[in-house]
């Protein structure tokens, strides 16, 4: 009878490795059928996706190894659930930074290398992951925000539509208004990273008893935001700072 129990044994172990071998390949054929499922998705979605059909074939084979083996998985599986219930409560803002990255990398508000503005940070993304993105500020500071927070709150992409207005406000003092305007608009006219369209414009913002403001906005690409807008007011003071000098 011992004999009887031995060789009983020996026959479900192995029927549990051969399951579990099986479960080996099925996880083998689940990546490949996945990656061609998914060749067009994000690459970061893409891979988790991948990872997750292969655990969920290795956690079907583990349970029909312990049904093979006689082991009765029902509890087990019920305290795996409460388990996963209690770590999913506890993680909940994870989850939630989750699924703000899946929502991210699927709809594509913006991408690596864009220019943004959101949860209070400005910068270039770096990285898009399923919890954080990474952002590089001008100052090559890197930042790490929680995809909920980037999600949840209003996002600015500087570089989605290619190209920007640089938005100056330059103080013409007392000097007349249409004759300066001109001649503002004049001196963006050789600037090489400037667009001819749309065009610049020059207008007033406010007029005081003391000054004169006019709004100045040329266009540019959004990756020359920057240095346009400080070449700009460099030519504009120079400009403006030599004609007071002439007309003294």
């Amino acid at each position: 009878m011992f004999e009887n129990h031995l060789a009983n044994l020996a026959f479900q172990m192995v029927k549990a490795i051969a399951i579990l071998l099986l479960s080996r390949w099925g996880a083998t054929i689940a990546r490949h059928l996945s990656l061609r499922l998914l060749k067009y998705a994000e690459p970061t979605l893409q891979k988790f996706l991948v990872q997750i059909s292969a655990i969920l074939v290795w956690m079907v084979g583990a349970v029909a190894a312990l049904n093979a083996m006689g082991i009765q998985t029902t509890t087990v599986v019920a305290v795996v659930g409460a388990a996963g219930l209690a770590i999913g409560l506890a993680l909940q803002n994870s989850l939630s930074h989750f699924a703000a990255g899946v929502l991210l990398v699927s709809f594509r508000p913006f991408e690596v290398g864009d220019a943004i503005e959101g949860a209070g940070v400005a910068g270039k993304v770096d990285n898009i992951g399923l919890f954080s993105t990474t952002i590089l500020t001008s100052d090559y500071v890197r930042i790490t925000v929680p995809n909920g927070n980037l999600f949840s709150g209003t996002l600015k992409n500087n570089t989605v539509m290619g190209i920007r207005r640089v938005d100056l406000t330059i103080d013409i003092s007392d000097r007349a208004i249409e004759p300066t305007i001109t001649q503002l608009l004049s001196l963006l006219q050789d600037h090489p990273l400037i667009l001819d369209e749309p065009k610049p414009t020059c207008h007033v913002e406010a007029i005081s008893a003391t000054a004169t403001m006019l709004y100045l906005r040329p266009w540019c690409a959004a990756s020359h935001y920057e240095q346009v807008k400080s070449e700009v007011l460099q030519i504009v003071q120079e400009a403006l700072k030599a004609e007071s000098q002439v007309s003294v």
